[in-house]
């Protein structure tokens, strides 16, 4: 029986089930919580089974689905009937299309999202990074951390340098990033989360966030630098920042995820000797 998650105990067993099958993308009943009041976000329970969610995409002007079941009650008509009404949630939400994401090494993920004539339209890379003796950062470009000041300099940082940088993502379709899920989600570890400045303006960031796997893990938020001052080694400066942070302050491995079209960051978290770990695929396309 498909049922909405609406107590503690609901939330507890998504969570558990979530974790199962997305192991390397964990989550916690904190950030669940935080994310409760998010309009048009709706949990649905398979009890005992699988776990699926439905909202407002923030691109391409669709919902978001994803469908988990545990392995050992795939292939038995659960994951359709979670489909099934996060499609009709979805078009509650005045949505007529969506945007979901599958693991590439998944053959049975990508035959069911193919099964509802959804498309492969672009992907999201996931580099890792093992801390060590980290250097610190040039001192030719002025950086400040967060810390004590996150809420007002996340402020500033949306104003001046994130609005505009998320308009510049390469996704499949328009963004659309509401501000204050900006400043709910990122620089969750302010401390090292990282402004650079010229002349009291702000014109590069690097958010850095909270991760389930506790404290000794961290995941990158944006990383964005002004547009007319791209290509200075404002972006590497702020990268060197925070691992040197994260190698005096117990964190052992950063995570961080890209786009296709995005392959500039990329090579540049691969010259910091960050290693490609996963691939995600995005599919798109009409709702069922």
């Amino acid at each position: 029986m498909i049922r909405p998650v609406e107590t503690d105990a609901d939330l507890e067993a998504w969570v558990a089930i979530k974790n199962v099958v997305v192991p390397n993308e964990p989550s916690t009943l904190e950030q669940m919580r935080r994310y409760s009041d998010e309009p048009g976000r709706a949990l649905f329970l398979a009890d005992g089974q699988g776990c699926a969610i439905a909202a407002l995409s923030n691109f391409g002007g669709k919902a978001f689905i994803a469908v988990r079941v545990l392995p050992e009650h795939r292939r038995r008509g659960v994951g359709r009937a979670l489909a099934e009404v996060c499609v009709a949630h979805a078009r509650s939400l005045g949505r007529d299309g969506v945007n979901c994401f599958v693991y590439a090494d998944e053959p049975h993920s990508i035959a069911f999202a193919e099964s509802y004539g959804l498309e492969n339209v672009d992907y999201q890379l996931e580099q890792t990074r093992t801390i060590g003796a980290e250097p610190p950062p040039p001192p030719d470009v002025e950086l400040r951390p967060l810390g004590d000041e996150r809420e007002a300099l996340l402020e500033r940082v949306w104003d001046e340098v994130a609005e505009a940088a998320y308009l510049d993502l390469p996704l499949p379709g328009e963004v659309t990033y509401p501000r204050n899920e900006f400043l709910r989600e990122e620089s969750t570890r302010p401390e090292g989360s990282f402004v650079a400045l010229e002349d009291g303006l702000i014109v590069g960031y690097a958010g850095l966030m909270e991760h389930a796997n506790g404290p000794a893990t961290a995941e990158h938020g944006l990383t964005a630098v002004r547009r007319d001052r791209r290509r200075r080694g404002i972006a590497r400066a702020l990268k060197l920042a925070q691992l040197h942070w994260a190698a005096h302050n117990g964190v052992v491995e950063l995570v961080t995820w890209t786009q296709k079209g995005n392959e500039a960051m990329q090579s540049l978290n691969r010259s910091l000797d960050y290693v490609d770990t996963s691939k995600v695929l995005t599919f798109q396309g009409p709702l069922p």
